[in-house]
């Protein structure tokens, strides 16, 4: 590939403003100098100009004046409903070509419930939910307890904490009204699933709809999806058996990060098959990362896709499985470029 202009886009924790009323994780999305960094490191290593630019309200008219080659986009948006959709609308208006997944795609990802809905109009294995958008209403017929409560609209385990799991329905509403005003947005509910939790990092694009690379990296669908990364927290402080925005975001360390995860080949291939359908279900693009849980028989369910995952170069899960298949964070990097690259006709 020749060397490209990149302009970096991102929302960094230390632009953020914040009130009183903000939850204590109100960060947890939003990136460290130590990705922004590492993301132009491993850019300018590989020979290309970068740039860098926050996602903010500026960013139509900067964009407007630098008209770099590519935008590398892992900005999450500033506020609404499909934040993580604002950068990508603003571009595609312009005309700028970027990284990663589209407008519908990020919006669906960051809603959880409509990505399920999606999940299983395609016959995709998730489990049993409903939306709470005051904490009053009945509970939906097929769910019954133990029941788990999170943002609807939220990632890093943001909302998680030691009251996310409610055995009855005092636990259950309390829980929600919490999550509906500390949040401003409606509480996902749904079916505890007891089994280990999984994640798979993946890279690609459908073959033949977005001119994947010809490369032995991908499989006949245009993917390639990493082990199954397991993160283990039985033995952090406090965690409570879950990997919360507490964990992620003050304790990210702490964790056992197995992959390639103890289990069996049978489950591994499941789980990348699913990973792989489940990103193409949303029309996902180029990279993310897709959650699992085992339910009471040992089947994998989707929990939710990251259309932005983590990209710290130390610590975000997509960087432990690239390197638990033999791939250094620089070619991770490099790979997510290149496939937007081609997708845009830019090679």
């Amino acid at each position: 590939m020749k060397p490209l202009h990149v302009a970096l886009l991102f929302n960094s924790k230390k632009s953020l403003s914040h009130g009183p009323e903000s939850p204590v994780d109100y960060a947890a999305e939003y990136d460290s100098e130590d990705t922004i960094s590492g993301l132009e490191q491993a850019l300018s290593g590989a020979g290309h100009r970068v740039t860098r630019m926050e996602g903010d309200a500026e960013l139509l008219e900067a964009i407007r004046r630098l008209r770099p080659d590519i935008c590398f986009n892992i900005c999450e948006g500033l506020r609404g409903e499909s934040r993580e959709s604002h950068v990508p609308a603003i571009l595609e208006m312009l005309g700028a070509p970027y990284t990663a997944s589209g407008v519908l795609a990020n919006a669906l990802s960051l809603d959880k419930a409509m990505c399920k809905l999606v999940w299983r109009a395609c016959g995709l294995p998730t489990a049993p939910f409903m939306v709470m958008h005051t904490g009053d209403e009945p509970i939906a017929p097929g769910l019954s307890f133990p029941l788990f409560l999170k943002p609807a609209r939220e990632g890093s385990g943001m909302g998680i904490n030691d009251r996310s799991v409610a055995h009855d329905e005092g636990e259950l509403r309390e829980q929600a009204c919490w999550l509906t005003r500390a949040y401003h947005q409606p509480a996902l509910v749904e079916a505890f699933l007891p089994g280990r939790e999984y994640t798979i990092g993946l890279i690609g694009n459908e073959r033949g709809i977005h001119r994947v690379p010809n490369s032995p990296l991908y499989d006949g669908r245009g993917f390639h999806a990493f082990p199954p990364l397991e993160i283990d927290v039985s033995e952090v402080e406090d965690a409570g058996g879950l990997y919360s925005s507490h964990i992620k975001s003050d304790k990210p360390l702490e964790p056992k990060y197995l992959c390639p995860a103890p289990c069996s080949s049978e489950l591994t291939g499941e789980m990348r098959d699913l990973a792989v359908r489940a990103f193409a279900a949303i029309g996902a693009l180029d990279v993310g990362r897709v959650d699992f849980r085992l339910d009471a028989y040992g089947n994998p369910q989707l929990l939710e896709v990251n259309t932005l995952p983590g990209v710290n170069p130390r610590y975000s899960d997509i960087v432990f499985g690239a390197q638990g298949d033999g791939m250094s964070y620089e070619t991770l990097i490099n790979e997510v470029l290149s496939l937007a690259v081609a997708r845009y006709g830019l090679a």
